[in-house]
């Protein structure tokens, strides 16, 4: 695995941010390759720092359509999904999207591994999220994730990787908390203003 991995971060550094796109694309679809993609942005953030938002961008959208593939797997195949995963887990997982719907999808996205993302992505395709819902949580999770770490290799250059793994889990965290008070709040505001009189 160590060879092919190696392979892997030498193609995509040769093709920039289409390989950032195509590595984005393996590890959100059928592969696992944890951290490369992240190891490869902030690598090439801080050799071409003016090209952060063209990285980012490359990636998330290559996780997008990573995500899609497992998405529709997942609407077509659901003995194939249960054959990958165990009941229990399965029944967890879907029970999770059942209660909270795309944001069991949007907030495993922005977490670092070995965070489970996977199985959400199989089972948002198998309970029938809405594929533009679903798009847009991906969207929304890795664009921060990717954007987050750009900028982050922006400001601290190479140290951005260190910051990361010792900061990293608590920085996703605190995301996730401010995304859900941001849902929440949301929620509230909607709920205090009422229906819409006609």
């Amino acid at each position: 695995m160590g060879r092919f991995v190696d392979r892997v971060q030498a193609f995509a550094l040769a093709l920039g941010g289409p390989g950032l796109f195509i590595v984005a694309f393996l590890d959100s679809s059928f592969l696992s390759l944890p951290e490369i993609n992240d190891l490869l942005l902030i690598w090439m953030v801080t050799q071409h720092k003016p090209r952060m938002v063209y990285y980012a961008t490359c990636a998330t959208l290559g996780s997008v359509a990573g995500c899609l593939v497992l998405y529709y797997v997942g609407r077509r195949s659901e003995a194939w999904v249960a054959r990958r995963f165990s009941v229990a887990r399965m029944e967890r997982a879907m029970g999770t999207i059942q209660r909270y719907g795309v944001l069991a999808v949007l907030i495993p996205s922005l977490l670092p591994p070995p965070a489970p993302f996977k199985i959400f992505v199989l089972l948002a395709g198998i309970a029938g999220i809405s594929v533009t819902r679903f798009a847009v949580a991906i969207s929304i999770g890795r664009g921060i994730r990717y954007f987050g770490e750009g900028l982050l290799a922006v400001w601290y250059g190479d140290r951005a990787m260190d910051f990361i793994r010792d900061n990293g889990r608590t920085v996703a965290l605190t995301l996730v908390g401010l995304l859900i008070l941001g849902f929440v709040g949301y929620a509230l505001v909607k709920k205090a203003r009422g229906p819409k009189r006609l």
